[in-house]
């Protein structure tokens, strides 16, 4: 019996395999190839069944089963990590030039910049032909009234003036007794003129004439001319020519008949007083026998000797 159980599977193996030779071998028609799947995931391996039992020693090898149906498709497997960044590619070749575009609006007009350094002075330019001489400007304003001299010293007594004219004549009288000789009188001034030209100015250019008619043709042969000068209005002493002060000068230039002339280094049209004495010959004598020492820079001391009023 134990024979006869072993050779059933055997014979039913045989028996499939026979009937799977036959369906080969009764071709069908052949399908279109279909696209080929993914390939699917290696299942897992199963579980190994029980050993069967060894057959017959010494039996034949059955042929090999057909080949199973294709296992379903797997699961599409996880997404693989983004691959390296490639290298940059080469630069192009640069495109045409674009239109001009429209010009902007003007901008404001910027902060001014720092003045830059001066530049060197340029040559001096030729020099320019002489201008027509302008006209004469107008007279400054008088100067201030200079300060009021020292008092001169006082004078020398003055001579005796002559003699009055003589009274009418008186009924005779007694005769007296002879009286003692009295002393001898001292010359007066007679013939001694002075005039005084009030308010009067100089020029800078030529000479200042003054006209004088006391100075006639005997003064200019034996006489003799003085002049003083003062500011206007002031009370104080006259003071002889030459006279300077501050740079101002003026001197007695000249005199003749009818005139005297004067130089001045500046222009004053007013404000200046002048005193003209003219002393004639005979009274020069008489003024020096009776004065030998007289200063006649110092009017004062003219003045008093020869009984002239300040």
């Amino acid at each position: 019996m134990k024979p006869i159980r072993l050779l059933l599977p055997i014979l039913f193996i045989c028996l499939l395999s026979i009937a799977a030779c036959k369906k080969d071998k009764t071709a069908g028609p052949a399908g279109a190839t279909g696209a080929t799947g993914a390939q699917g995931a290696t299942g897992a391996t199963g579980a190994a069944g029980p050993q069967g039992p060894a057959g017959p020693a010494g039996g034949p090898v059955g042929p090999q089963g057909p080949k199973g149906d294709t296992g379903a498709t797997g699961a599409t497997g996880a997404t693989g990590a983004t691959g390296a960044a490639g290298a940059d590619g080469k630069d192009g070749a640069t495109g045409p030039a674009g239109a001009t575009g429209a010009t902007g609006a003007t901008g404001a007009v910027g902060a001014q910049g720092p003045t830059g350094a001066q530049g060197p002075i340029g040559a001096t330019g030729a020099t320019g032909a002489t201008g027509a001489q302008g006209v004469k400007g107008d007279t400054g304003a008088q100067g201030p009234t200079g300060a009021t001299g020292a008092t001169g010293a006082t004078g020398a007594q003055g001579a005796t003036g002559a003699q009055g004219a003589t009274g009418a004549t008186g009924a005779t009288g007694a005769t007296g007794a002879q009286g003692p000789k009295g002393d001898k009188g001292d010359p007066g001034n007679a013939n001694v003129q002075n005039f005084l030209l009030v308010d009067k100015g100089v020029v800078v250019a030529g000479l200042t004439k003054f006209t004088v008619p006391a100075i006639t043709q005997a003064i200019v042969d034996q006489g003799t001319v003085l002049v003083y000068l003062r500011n206007t209005g002031s009370t104080s002493g006259w003071y002889s020519l030459p006279y300077s002060e501050a740079g101002h000068t003026i001197t007695f230039n000249d005199y003749g008949v009818g005139y005297i002339d004067l130089k001045a280094n500046f222009t004053q049209a007013s404000g200046i007083d002048f005193r003209v004495v003219v002393i004639p010959g005979t009274a020069i004598t008489t003024l020096n026998a009776a004065n030998p020492h007289l200063n006649v820079k110092n009017f004062n001391e003219v003045a008093a000797a020869l009984h002239l009023t300040n």
